[in-house]
């Protein structure tokens, strides 16, 4: 799906980027995570629990919810138009996510100092109760650029 691109030229860049990722980001695609809003350092990606991803307790598998924050996480440090990669990552799963919910992952630069930065996540249900916490490490490829 196309976004509108904003006004602002740092914005207008993270959007550009957001589209050149989309088109070979896969796993994102297939899970049916949508990358609602990007920024410099920050990112909303949006995921509906479907069947296949319930675990034998009938609840969303833990690496699915680890993977939509990490979608998150991925596009808010890209957002720059520098190559950036995950370091590593902690998550912490505190509520459980059932067939149906609608997950909401908000990820925010934290810090970014020279080649690393550090980014949370916080995923949330339709009901706004707090499903998991993600602290993500980045770490930037200077001089190689997303888009040309």
């Amino acid at each position: 799906m196309s976004t509108p691109i904003p006004e602002d030229p740092a914005r207008q860049l993270a959007a550009r980027v957001r589209e050149a990722m989309l088109q070979g980001d896969h796993a994102t695609a297939h899970m049916g995570i949508d990358i609602t809003e990007v920024g410099p350092g920050s990112a909303v990606a949006t995921m509906t629990v479907q069947r296949w991803m319930l675990n034998g307790h009938a609840t969303c598998h833990g690496g699915f919810i680890a993977t939509l924050a990490d979608s998150a996480f991925a596009f808010a440090c890209n957002a720059y138009n520098e190559v950036t990669v995950a370091s590593g990552f902690d998550i912490s799963i505190v509520a459980p996510a059932h067939e149906g919910d609608v997950l909401r992952a908000v990820c925010s630069e934290q810090n970014k100092t020279g080649r690393t930065g550090v980014y949370d996540v916080e995923v949330r249900n339709q009901a706004q109760q707090r499903i998991a916490l993600f602290r993500g490490r980045s770490y930037t490829l200077k001089g190689k650029p997303v888009v040309a």
